[in-house]
């Protein structure tokens, strides 16, 4: 087994996770631009185009690493989600030839939806938010014996998702600083174990969903208003409990931004990349491109666009 829920998430957990998952996964580019592009006066600005990754975000480190270091019964898997996790363990149980089982709200994207049933999972829509289906999908559980794959909650998931500071740091050793978005906290929490205070971490956050910023105020994981446009991924009822110590010791701090910003966002990736991002994939970067995170002029700064699962565009016209 390569980790348990209480197991210690630090670089030797996530080296291993690596090598684990390495046949699974992509190792999405990280790509220069010019800040002048942006309206950004910085030294470097690096974008890790993990929109890119298999299933559409960077969800399946986590799911792969959870379901090849971990018992998976006859039952299968089961999963609740706003959207991209479900999307990715149903990913990764197709690839594996395991059941998965998966419980969305109607908040949930046509597009994740889509993703969800394309790759065989069963999938149940029911409740308003990511809490209601997370209680689903436990009963589930404990009627079926399906395992368990929490979206954030859980020491294989976040040490997945910090596969991915191992690769930013080897493809750009001298970043500065890295803009995260956050929900549950399982990419900032592997991002933050595998840095450790050696690069600034800065969390982004949607004014509506200000999960991280709240509980870090309080000491403490806590309630938290879950809405606005990115609620589909960026909106839980709290942050995790096992990435909450890490935060505090290896986050630098919570930006906040408003839902325009995020739209705004959501453009300019259009415009000057023609990338189509959806909210929570934006969130990172609308922090620079608003000004609720101002670099110095010498800054090298890396922003993760962690998602890409939106109908966002027309093809049809």
């Amino acid at each position: 087994m390569l980790a348990r829920k209480d197991a210690t998430i630090g670089q030797g957990a996530i080296r291993a996770a690596e090598a684990l998952i390495r046949p699974h996964i992509r190792r999405t580019p990280l790509l220069d631009v010019e800040g002048v592009d942006f309206g950004l006066r910085v030294g470097r600005l690096a974008l890790k185009l993990e929109l890119l990754q298999h299933a559409g975000s960077f969800k399946p480190r986590g799911a792969f690493t959870n379901l090849l270091s971990r018992d998976v019964p006859e039952a299968g898997v089961v999963a609740a989600s706003g959207g991209n996790h479900g999307a990715a363990v149903a990913y990764a149980a197709m690839r594996l030839k395991h059941k998965a089982t998966i419980f969305v709200p109607s908040v949930a994207s046509a597009a994740k939806l889509e993703r969800i049933r394309a790759y065989g999972a069963d999938l149940v829509v029911g409740g308003e938010r990511y809490a209601d289906a997370l209680a689903e999908s436990e009963s589930f559980a404990a009627k079926t014996g399906a395992l368990e794959v929490h979206a954030y909650d859980q020491a294989e998931t976040i040490i997945g998702q910090g596969t991915l500071g191992l690769e930013i740091e080897d493809d750009a050793p001298e970043l500065d600083t890295l803009l995260v978005a956050v929900g549950g906290g399982g990419l900032i929490g592997g991002i933050a174990a595998w840095y450790s205070s050696r690069t600034k971490i800065v969390a982004v956050e949607p004014e509506t969903a200000p999960t991280l910023h709240m509980a870090l105020r309080a000491g403490k994981p806590v309630d938290a208003p879950a809405g606005g446009i990115a609620a589909d991924s960026l909106a839980p009822k709290q942050v995790g409990q096992l990435m909450f110590p890490i935060a505090q010791a290896h986050v630098d701090h919570v930006a906040l931004v408003e839902d325009t910003a995020i739209s705004d966002a959501q453009r300019v990736i259009w415009d000057k990349l023609r990338l189509a991002t959806e909210p929570g994939g934006a969130t990172a970067l609308a922090a620079l491109l608003s000004g609720r995170y101002r670099p110095e002029a010498h800054e090298r700064v890396g922003v993760i666009l962690c998602g890409g699962n939106t109908t966002a565009v027309d093809f049809g016209r």
